[in-house]
Protein backbone atom coordinates (compact mmCIF):
# COMPACT_ATOMS: atom_id res chain seq x y z
CA UNK A 1 0.00 0.00 0.00
CA UNK A 2 1.12 3.51 -0.97
CA UNK A 3 2.42 5.13 2.08
CA UNK A 4 0.13 8.22 2.05
CA UNK A 5 -2.64 5.23 2.66
CA UNK A 6 -0.68 3.44 5.09
CA UNK A 7 -1.17 6.72 7.19
CA UNK A 8 -4.59 7.78 6.48
CA UNK A 9 -5.36 4.30 7.63
CA UNK A 10 -3.56 4.79 10.84
CA UNK A 11 -5.39 7.56 11.05
CA UNK A 12 -8.14 6.15 11.06
CA UNK A 13 -7.50 3.23 13.30
CA UNK A 14 -6.70 5.77 15.81
CA UNK A 15 -9.97 7.33 15.02
CA UNK A 16 -11.96 4.24 15.42
CA UNK A 17 -13.22 4.67 11.95
CA UNK A 18 -14.93 1.21 10.88
CA UNK A 19 -14.10 1.25 6.61
CA UNK A 20 -10.64 -0.10 5.88
CA UNK A 21 -8.72 1.29 3.13
CA UNK A 22 -9.14 -0.55 -0.31
CA UNK A 23 -6.91 -0.20 -3.00
CA UNK A 24 -9.04 -0.02 -6.55
CA UNK A 25 -7.58 -1.44 -9.58
CA UNK A 26 -7.73 2.06 -11.88
CA UNK A 27 -7.29 5.44 -10.74
CA UNK A 28 -9.98 7.14 -9.13
CA UNK A 29 -9.46 10.78 -9.75
CA UNK A 30 -12.75 12.10 -10.14
CA UNK A 31 -16.01 10.88 -8.40
CA UNK A 32 -17.68 9.10 -11.77
CA UNK A 33 -14.30 6.93 -12.10
CA UNK A 34 -14.82 5.70 -8.08
CA UNK A 35 -18.44 5.13 -8.70
CA UNK A 36 -17.54 3.32 -11.55
CA UNK A 37 -15.40 1.36 -9.72
CA UNK A 38 -17.02 1.00 -6.58
CA UNK A 39 -20.71 0.66 -8.29
CA UNK A 40 -22.35 3.17 -6.52
CA UNK A 41 -24.13 6.08 -6.69
CA UNK A 42 -21.77 9.14 -7.67
CA UNK A 43 -23.19 11.04 -4.82
CA UNK A 44 -22.01 8.52 -2.85
CA UNK A 45 -18.27 9.67 -3.26
CA UNK A 46 -16.97 12.26 -0.60
CA UNK A 47 -14.97 14.52 -3.34
CA UNK A 48 -11.80 16.19 -1.31
CA UNK A 49 -11.77 19.47 -2.92
CA UNK A 50 -9.03 21.81 -1.23
CA UNK A 51 -9.70 25.13 -1.68
CA UNK A 52 -7.49 28.54 -1.03
CA UNK A 53 -9.48 30.68 1.89
CA UNK A 54 -7.65 34.02 2.09
CA UNK A 55 -4.62 32.07 2.61
CA UNK A 56 -5.13 29.22 4.62
CA UNK A 57 -6.29 25.70 3.29
CA UNK A 58 -10.12 24.81 3.58
CA UNK A 59 -11.06 21.09 2.83
CA UNK A 60 -14.46 20.61 1.61
CA UNK A 61 -15.77 17.22 1.36
CA UNK A 62 -19.13 17.40 -1.02
CA UNK A 63 -21.22 14.47 -2.92
CA UNK A 64 -19.54 13.56 -6.34
CA UNK A 65 -22.74 14.78 -7.54
CA UNK A 66 -22.53 18.46 -6.34
CA UNK A 67 -20.46 21.67 -7.66
CA UNK A 68 -19.28 23.67 -4.76
CA UNK A 69 -20.17 27.41 -4.70
CA UNK A 70 -17.01 29.12 -3.79
CA UNK A 71 -18.82 32.38 -3.09
CA UNK A 72 -21.70 30.85 -0.51
CA UNK A 73 -18.24 28.72 1.00
CA UNK A 74 -16.45 31.53 1.07
CA UNK A 75 -19.29 33.30 2.99
CA UNK A 76 -19.61 30.16 5.35
CA UNK A 77 -15.85 30.90 6.54
CA UNK A 78 -15.62 33.82 6.79
CA UNK A 79 -13.46 34.38 4.05
CA UNK A 80 -13.15 37.13 0.89
CA UNK A 81 -11.80 34.82 -1.43
CA UNK A 82 -12.21 31.47 -1.99
CA UNK A 83 -10.56 29.84 -5.13
CA UNK A 84 -9.52 25.93 -6.26
CA UNK A 85 -5.88 25.46 -4.83
CA UNK A 86 -2.85 24.94 -6.80
CA UNK A 87 -1.55 20.97 -6.95
CA UNK A 88 1.34 22.73 -4.76
CA UNK A 89 -0.51 24.05 -2.31
CA UNK A 90 -2.87 20.91 -1.82
CA UNK A 91 0.16 19.32 -1.48
CA UNK A 92 2.21 21.23 0.95
CA UNK A 93 -0.84 21.47 3.13
CA UNK A 94 -2.26 17.54 3.15
CA UNK A 95 0.36 15.25 1.88
CA UNK A 96 -0.96 13.88 -0.79
CA UNK A 97 -2.08 14.64 -4.69
CA UNK A 98 -4.96 16.06 -6.32
CA UNK A 99 -7.51 13.09 -7.01
CA UNK A 100 -6.98 11.28 -3.50
CA UNK A 101 -6.96 13.50 -0.74
CA UNK A 102 -7.89 11.93 1.99
CA UNK A 103 -10.43 13.92 5.34
CA UNK A 104 -7.78 12.73 7.10
CA UNK A 105 -3.93 12.25 7.39
CA UNK A 106 -2.71 15.77 7.00
CA UNK A 107 0.54 17.27 8.44
CA UNK A 108 -1.42 19.65 10.54
CA UNK A 109 -5.17 19.73 11.04
CA UNK A 110 -7.24 21.53 8.10
CA UNK A 111 -10.36 23.24 8.59
CA UNK A 112 -13.76 20.77 6.94
CA UNK A 113 -16.18 21.54 5.77
CA UNK A 114 -18.93 18.37 5.40
CA UNK A 115 -21.52 18.88 2.88
CA UNK A 116 -25.12 18.00 3.89
CA UNK A 117 -26.07 15.74 0.93
CA UNK A 118 -23.38 13.59 1.93
CA UNK A 119 -26.04 12.53 4.59
CA UNK A 120 -28.32 11.10 1.81
CA UNK A 121 -26.18 7.92 1.66
CA UNK A 122 -26.10 5.25 4.31
CA UNK A 123 -22.23 4.70 2.87
CA UNK A 124 -20.08 7.35 1.25
CA UNK A 125 -16.67 6.72 -0.27
CA UNK A 126 -14.14 8.53 0.60
CA UNK A 127 -10.30 9.02 -0.98
CA UNK A 128 -7.54 7.06 1.00
CA UNK A 129 -4.54 8.84 0.66
CA UNK A 130 -3.65 7.96 -3.01
CA UNK A 131 -5.80 8.28 -6.69
CA UNK A 132 -6.15 4.33 -6.01
CA UNK A 133 -7.54 3.98 -2.75
CA UNK A 134 -10.89 4.76 -1.30
CA UNK A 135 -12.75 3.57 2.52
CA UNK A 136 -16.01 3.47 3.05
CA UNK A 137 -17.54 5.64 6.27
CA UNK A 138 -20.69 7.07 6.99
CA UNK A 139 -21.71 11.04 6.72
CA UNK A 140 -21.75 10.74 10.44
CA UNK A 141 -18.51 9.35 10.82
CA UNK A 142 -16.46 12.10 8.18
CA UNK A 143 -18.49 14.71 10.87
CA UNK A 144 -16.57 12.95 13.71
CA UNK A 145 -12.92 12.21 12.05
CA UNK A 146 -12.57 15.37 10.67
CA UNK A 147 -13.80 17.60 13.16
CA UNK A 148 -15.59 19.19 10.21
CA UNK A 149 -18.76 21.58 9.89
CA UNK A 150 -21.77 19.90 8.17
CA UNK A 151 -22.76 22.61 5.64
CA UNK A 152 -24.69 23.31 2.48
CA UNK A 153 -22.13 23.92 0.17
CA UNK A 154 -23.28 23.88 -3.30
CA UNK A 155 -25.98 23.43 -5.81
Amino acid sequence: MHPNAERVAAVLREQGADGEIIELPDSARTAQAAADQLGCEVGAIANSLVFDADGAPLLVLTSGAHRVDTARVAALVGAAKVGRATPEFVRTHTGQPIGGVAPVGHPAPIRTLVDVWLDKHERVWAAGGHPHTVFPTTYAELLRITGGDAAEVGD
